[in-house]
């Protein structure tokens, strides 16, 4: 794979992580005929548990995949903070609030668990003289 393809995919991958994040804000206060649709929660956690596994796929870099979940939770945070104007994107109050909380818990689980998963890659087994040290003797209860 050509440096520059892999440089592509991770700023590819990290745009739009950053953009799914910023739809997913947007997406909190959804209503339909006055019924709250928890579409974010949803969002958040379906494009948090495949952008990882897609940045390490494009880029190679173990960095950029961990890099994603940062970028989601950066635009997040930013939304929680309110603007000089007054503006402020995530609230906290009523049937919002926990659809919010829901978001926020559901959204940092999928991305730390994804992250987890494409930084630790393939792991060896445990084999039994790695998983409990090596008895001594000849194992028939003879000797005392």
């Amino acid at each position: 794979m050509s440096r520059a393809r892999q440089v592509g995919g991770g700023v590819v991958v990290l745009v739009a992580a950053a953009w799914m994040a910023l739809v997913e804000v947007f997406w909190l206060p959804l209503r339909v005929g006055g019924v709250l649709l928890p579409v974010s929660v949803v969002a958040a956690v379906g494009a948090n548990l495949l952008l990882p596994r897609l940045a390490l796929r494009l880029s190679g870099s173990k960095v950029v995949a961990g890099l994603t979940g940062v970028a989601w939770l950066v635009v997040i945070v930013a939304g929680m903070i309110r603007r000089p104007e007054g503006d402020l994107l995530i609230t906290g109050g009523g049937a919002t609030g926990v659809v919010n909380l829901a978001f926020l818990l559901c959204g940092v689980l999928a991305a730390a668990f994804a992250v987890g998963r494409a930084l630790g890659g393939p792991r060896p087994p445990v084999t039994r003289s790695a998983a409990a040290p090596a008895r001594a003797g000849s194992g028939s209860g003879g000797a005392r």
